[in-house]
């Protein structure tokens, strides 16, 4: 069993040529013996933005706070605080900042995923 507050777990600050801006936490995971997803809270700075990526697995994610985009099927949706978005496996995907405040969501995804 685990009761964390996220804050009480370090971020992993991502910063490079395909990734700006971004710092995530893994909130349930392996280490958790969580065998079935990995629960993940990024955070996404002003300017920032994810990789446009595909791979095999899905992704299950809820917006926390701030305003952002997805590219998802070659076409950006807006979001915001309560949106929910399906990434189906191999489709190409980013996420990004279009605000000048934070924007925040949990990302699930399989353990056979990467946890950040």
């Amino acid at each position: 069993m685990k009761v964390i507050h996220y804050s009480e777990i370090p971020p992993v600050a991502i910063d490079n040529e395909t990734v700006k801006n971004v710092a995530g936490r893994v909130l349930i995971g392996k280490d958790d013996g969580a065998t079935n997803f990995c629960m993940r809270r990024f955070e996404i700075g002003p300017g920032g933005f994810t990789p446009k990526h595909s791979h095999d697995w899905e992704h299950e994610v809820w917006v926390l706070g701030g305003r952002g985009e997805v590219f998802i099927e070659d076409q950006w949706h807006a979001l915001k605080e309560g949106t929910a978005v399906f990434v189906p496996p191999n489709v190409e995907h980013q996420f990004r900042n279009v605000s000048g405040a934070p924007f925040a969501f949990l990302c699930l995804v399989p353990p056979q995923s990467p946890e950040i």
